[in-house]
Formats: structure tokens, C-alpha cells, sequence
């Protein structure tokens, strides 16, 4: 009987017994306290720790000799001299002007949530400055150099045409288009992650995540976020290829979720990248070129500083200072810079490149702290295993004991 009642003890004490949602919730508390400004040791050691695990996995995958190969047969071609130079060069340079923008459209949308804001500091300005100087030229046939990095009007005389909104959008389509392209391609890691962790297994927020929201919803106390992972959950399960498209083509927050949900529901890679190259590359930054060239015209930008110079108190200063800075951005166009427009047109880069700075070290800041969580889940996810074998070492231990003593 004392024999029974120690069994029952040892039973009542293993981690098997621990309530799961209470061991979710913790596990959950403890991953979602790693950021900077709560826990600045920790979270810089693990997200140190996750950053050069990431940057092992990279290298280790690089080292793939036929990789290695076909790279150095490509720079011995770059480099060796022959009719194919010029051919090279070109080459050169479209690549790295694909790259360029592939790269920031991949850090607008990367790192589920916290990506860099490149519309804004990049695409964005690049459209505006095009628009402008579309308008203000009357022709799209800037002087290559210096455009694309500075758009002025060709020498004169020229060819006059005042561009409509289509050319101006057939102008700036190939930057928008890899932009798309690389906003499409920063939305994988999270759908092969969470596909991966849903084959093998060992999901860390997938029935687990399940389980908490249904505990919540039963409770009442679902927040704006848990309903908006509600919403897109049925959206991607009940709907498809056409609710993918759907939230890939508005400016959507959240669209990180539609790929850890069609991750976690096994959706096909074609399905859902497909729907989404769609969704971002063609429709949403073709919306978003749409809103910025329309809203630059001439008459809409003349009822703006009419429209600013209305308010009380800071209108007129504000009215007159953009004026200002539109006049001297015409004759930057136009090679006829004069010292006072320089100095507004330094004061806007300065304020420029603050903005930048902020955005950047937030995406910086986010980063890290996404980095140190996936760290911590990882490290929860080896305590549950090693855990997980303790509890089947001692139910073995206790069954051959159990034999022997009946014996």
C-alpha cells in the first residue's frame, strides 16, 4: 500500500502533469519579455547567439562545391579581358540595379513584421522626384548619368511632351516591379519555417498558438491583434489563392501571418507564392505608384500650399517654406541653383537622413529582439525534449521495477 502510495507521489510530481496552456502562457511571457528595453543583457546575448547560428547555417550552405565552382568560373569570365567586356559591364550594371532594389523590397517585408520601411525612405521619394521633374521638364528622357540618382532636364533645345499619369507609371515600373518582386520573396522565411516545424513536429506556435486564442476567445479577453489573426486565419483557410491575393494586395501589417498560416496549414509553395508575387508586385505597388504620381500634380500640389496656408499660426510659415523648397528643387532641374535654395535643399536632406536613422534603428532594434526570441524558442523547444525523454527514461525505469517486483 506505502508501495502504491509513493507511485501515485512520483506520478503527481513529473512535468507530464503540468497543466500545457499554463506552460504555453509562461513559455510565452518569457520569450515575448526579450526586448531591448525590458531585459538588454539577455536579449543581446541571444540574439547575438541566434544571429551567428543563422550566419553558420548561410556559410555552411555556401560551401556546396558545384556552388563554389560555377562562382569562380563566373568572376574568371568577369574578369578576363575579350570581346564580351562591354557585354559584362551591362551585365554589371543591371545586376547591381536589380539587386538594389531586390534588396530593399526584401528588407521592407523580412523578419515577420519589423521590416524596413524602404517605400517610404526609397521607392517612395524616387517617385516623387520622377513625378516632378516629369512635370516640371514636360519630357521623361532624363540625362542617364545622373539619372536615376538625380533627375534634371535634358540640355536644351529638346522635345517637349507633357507626360500623363501611364508614362510617368511606364518610367518608374521596372524599380517598382523588383521592388514587388523582392517585398514577395521577404514573405517566404515565415511560411517555410512554420511549414517545416508543421512536418517535422515541432511546431512552436502552431497548435500551441490554437489552443491559446480558443482559451481567450472562451475568456473574452481577445485583443485587436488576436481577432486580426483570427480574421486572416479563415481568410487563408476558407478562401485560398484568391484571400492570399486579396491581403497581399492592400497594405497589409499583418500579411507575415498569412504566411505562418499557410505554412502551418501545409499550403502549396506555388499557391501561395504565386498569390503573392501577384498581390505585391503587381497590384499593390502599382497602387501605391498610382497614389504617389496622382497626388503630385501640379494642380493637386498648388491646392495643398493654398490649402496649408489657411491654417492659424504655423500655415503661412509652412506655406512659404515649401514653396521655397519646390522653387528650388525646379531650378536644381534645371541647373540654375542658387545659394539660399541650397541651403533649404540641405536642411530637407538633413531632415532626411535623421528620419532614415530612426527607421533604420528601429528595424536594427526589432531585429535583434526577434532574433533573441526565436533563440529562446529554440531553447524551450530543447527543454521540452530533454524533458520529454526524462519522462519516457522513467516510465521504463519505473515498468522494470514494477516487472521485478511482481516477480
Amino acid at each position: 500500500m506505502a508501495a502504491s502510495n509513493d507511485t501515485e507521489a512520483g506520478h503527481s510530481s513529473l512535468p507530464s502533469e503540468i497543466d500545457r496552456l499554463a506552460e504555453l502562457v509562461q513559455e510565452r511571457l518569457e520569450w515575448k519579455s526579450l526586448v531591448l528595453w525590458r531585459r538588454p543583457v539577455q536579449t543581446l546575448k541571444y540574439g547575438g547567439l541566434e544571429a551567428g547560428h543563422l550566419l553558420l547555417s548561410f556559410i555552411e550552405k555556401l560551401l556546396n562545391l558545384w556552388l563554389v565552382g560555377g562562382l569562380l568560373l563566373l568572376g574568371m569570365f568577369c574578369l578576363l579581358p575579350g570581346p564580351h567586356a562591354d557585354f559584362v559591364i551591362f551585365c554589371k550594371h543591371r545586376f547591381g540595379f536589380a539587386v538594389y532594389w531586390l534588396g530593399l523590397g526584401v528588407l521592407s517585408s523580412v523578419g515577420f513584421g519589423t521590416g524596413l520601411h524602404t517605400f517610404l525612405l526609397y521607392l517612395g521619394p524616387h517617385l516623387a522626384a520622377v513625378t516632378l521633374a516629369a512635370y516640371e521638364c514636360q519630357t521623361l528622357d532624363f540625362p542617364t548619368p545622373p539619372y536615376p540618382d538625380i533627375k534634371v532636364c535634358p540640355q536644351e533645345p529638346y522635345k517637349r511632351n507633357y507626360p500623363d499619369v501611364w508614362q510617368i507609371l511606364a518610367k518608374v515600373r521596372p524599380e517598382a516591379l523588383l521592388w514587388g518582386i523582392g517585398t514577395a520573396l521577404g514573405e517566404l522565411p515565415p511560411y517555410f519555417m512554420t511549414r517545416r516545424a508543421r512536418l517535422s513536429g515541432k511546431e512552436l506556435d502552431g497548435a500551441e498558438e490554437e489552443k491559446l486564442l480558443d482559451e481567450r476567445r472562451r475568456c473574452g479577453k481577445l485583443g485587436m491583434l488576436d481577432h486580426a489573426k483570427l480574421f486572416m486565419e479563415r481568410v487563408m483557410r476558407r478562401v485560398g489563392f484568391m484571400g492570399i491575393l486579396f491581403c497581399a494586395s492592400v497594405p497589409n501589417p499583418l500579411f507575415d501571418l498569412a504566411g505562418i498560416t499557410c505554412g502551418h496549414f501545409l499550403v502549396p509553395f506555388w499557391k501561395f507564392f504565386v498569390a503573392t508575387l501577384i498581390g505585391k508586385a503587381l497590384i499593390k505597388a502599382t497602387i501605391q505608384q498610382l497614389f504617389v504620381i496622382a497626388s503630385l500634380t501640379e494642380s493637386l500640389v498648388d491646392r495643398f500650399v493654398v490649402g496649408l496656408g489657411k491654417l492659424p499660426y504655423l500655415g503661412p510659415p509652412m506655406q512659404r517654406m515649401i514653396r521655397e523648397l519646390l522653387q528650388s528643387t525646379k531650378q536644381q532641374m534645371h541647373g540654375t541653383v542658387n545659394s539660399n535654395s541650397l541651403a533649404y535643399l540641405s536642411h530637407l536632406v538633413r531632415a532626411f537622413e535623421l528620419c532614415a536613422f530612426i527607421m533604420v534603428t528601429c528595424f536594427v532594434v526589432s531585429s535583434l529582439n526577434c532574433l533573441a526570441q526565436i533563440h529562446c524558442k529554440r531553447q524551450q523547444e530543447k527543454k521540452r525534449k530533454m524533458r520529454n525523454l526524462e519522462m519516457i527514461l522513467y516510465a521504463d525505469t519505473e515498468t522494470s521495477s514494477s516487472e521485478e517486483f511482481s516477480v
